[in-house]
């Protein structure tokens, strides 16, 4: 079996960027360009309060054969960290913006968390932009008490610091088995969490907090898989449930031992799910 955490390097271009949105907010970018011209394209969203990093071990795998976006959200890592408000629509148009820049017309779209959500509007939003969809550890509406759970989280971080969080986060994203025997993945998280902005924090908290695309979802018709970590507590297994009935054109896979971000906590799992998209919509389209 292939060790979830290798150095193998793709025979792939990696360009690193910063693109401006209409807005004059600025997105840092990671492209992994694939050699031949015609490979397919994927755009890899990150979770909340994180980076493009919780994508790395997705991406190095799949650029093997595709073309690969990561990029920083706005409020997040090396983008612009404005106080906000934020909402999913803006992060979505983020999106757009990225696509309109790297001169790409449509791609694979795949979200983790947060990014998700992100993914889900933008195909929502622009559907002749999306190829398949990939949905890992994810919801469409975190329920009716939301806007106030979000709100505590984001008074927290306002009140008593980041640092105050990190541990609820820490056991949140990753199973026990994996704290203890992938340290350097766990500090490199920890340290990326501990460097928000906290303004920009609880802004995207509360976007979280009034994020309803049930509407959306109806209008969804690419194929999706969706994945979800048999213990993720943050979006449980039936959220994922949700999603799959709501997407007619939908797969879901339960990740046995799996919590709330498995890009980093199973890369071959997600890079496998992942890949399989657009080689099944290659096969329909000319």
């Amino acid at each position: 079996m292939v060790n979830p955490h290798s150095e193998t390097k793709p025979d792939a271009t990696v360009i690193k960027g910063r693109h401006r949105m209409a807005d004059g907010a600025w997105l840092s970018t990671t492209l992994r360009v694939h050699p031949h011209q015609h490979a397919p394209k994927i755009a890899l969203i990150h979770s909340l309060a994180l980076d493009r990093y919780v994508w790395e071990f997705v991406a190095e795998r799949l650029a093997l054969h595709y073309t690969v976006l990561t990029y920083d959200c706005r409020g997040h890592g090396d983008s612009t960290k404005a106080p906000g408000p934020y909402c999913v629509e803006q992060f979505a148009n983020d999106l757009r913006g990225l696509f309109a820049a790297l001169g790409w017309d449509s791609a694979s779209v795949a979200g983790c968390s947060m990014g998700g959500s992100v993914a889900l509007t933008f195909a929502g939003l622009y559907p002749q932009h999306v190829r398949a969809l990939a949905l890992v550890d994810t919801t469409a509406w975190y329920g009716p008490e939301a806007p106030v759970r979000w709100e505590e989280r984001a008074q927290k971080a306002e009140r008593e610091g980041i640092a105050s969080l990190v541990e609820f986060q820490r056991r949140r994203w990753f199973t026990e088995a994996f704290l203890e025997t992938h340290a350097s993945v766990v500090e490199h998280c920890v340290q990326t969490f501990l460097a928000n902005d906290i303004p920009a924090y609880a802004a995207t908290c509360r976007l979280l907090g009034a994020l309803d695309a049930r509407p959306l979802l109806g209008d969804i018709h690419v194929p999706t898989a969706i994945l979800v970590g048999e213990e993720d507590y943050a979006t449980p297994p039936a959220m994922a449930g949700a999603l799959h009935t709501a997407l007619l054109n939908s797969t879901l896979t339960v990740v046995p031992k799996g919590r709330h971000l498995l890009p980093l906590e199973r890369p071959d799992v997600v890079a496998d799910a992942i890949a399989a998209l657009p080689r099944s919509v290659d096969q329909e389209r000319p």
